[in-house]
């Protein structure tokens, strides 16, 4: 019996957008199946599961986000900081799940994000994580960033990196809406995973 963990609002636990069954599929679902299959994806998971009802929307988003992960100006040990930090304070446990370990192997302390996992400001940060903190937790909180914040930024990453990790906090603020407003289930086991509470 395979155990869903709440996302989002609430405690309901019931998945509102299901992935469609292979027989129930139209061609063009089918299609953004089969692409992100052949993808770096290699399936149909986490925020591609309510996506796949509208294939069109999924294959702009998907693109987007494979830009982002796999081609941004920003440093891979930044990137999974930053996209941890969105899935915290966005309460989704999928995005949690599958880049806490990204984020591990990519140099980010596990200290780090625990503290991050409690919703705390990380006790023991680099300047560069500390810099890639304010300027994701400004803009989800306020929705903007202070002109320290920005300068600060520019400095480190350069006019691309600091639009690149804007649009990384956007990208995954929007997947993690979205499996929250579906109740896309979490892996299993994720509500016990590093401390992220349930």
């Amino acid at each position: 019996m395979t155990t869903t963990i709440p996302q989002g609002f609430g405690q309901e636990r019931g998945e509102r957008l299901p992935l469609p069954s292979m027989a129930s599929m139209t061609q063009a679902q089918r299609a953004a199946t089969d692409a992100l299959i052949a993808g770096p994806r290699k399936g149909v998971k986490g925020p591609f599961i309510p996506l796949m009802h509208s294939p069109a929307l999924l294959e702009r988003l998907a693109c987007v986000g494979e830009y982002l992960r796999f081609e941004s100006a920003l440093p891979t040990s930044i990137n999974e900081f930053v996209t941890l930090l969105v899935a915290r304070e966005l309460s989704n446990q999928f995005e949690w799940a599958v880049h806490y370990p990204l984020a591990i192997r990519a140099g980010v302390a596990e200290s780090t994000l625990l503290d991050v996992a409690q919703g705390a400001r990380p006790r023991a940060m680099s300047e560069e994580e500390a810099d890639a903190w304010a300027f994701t937790t400004e803009l989800l909180q306020r929705h903007g960033v202070s002109d320290q914040t920005y300068a600060a930024a520019r400095r480190r990453w350069g006019e691309r990196g600091t639009v690149e990790m804007a649009a990384l906090i956007g990208y995954f603020a929007c997947v993690c809406w979205i499996m929250n407003v579906a109740r896309t289930p979490a892996p299993e086991g994720a509500a016990a995973l590093n401390g992220f509470p349930a």
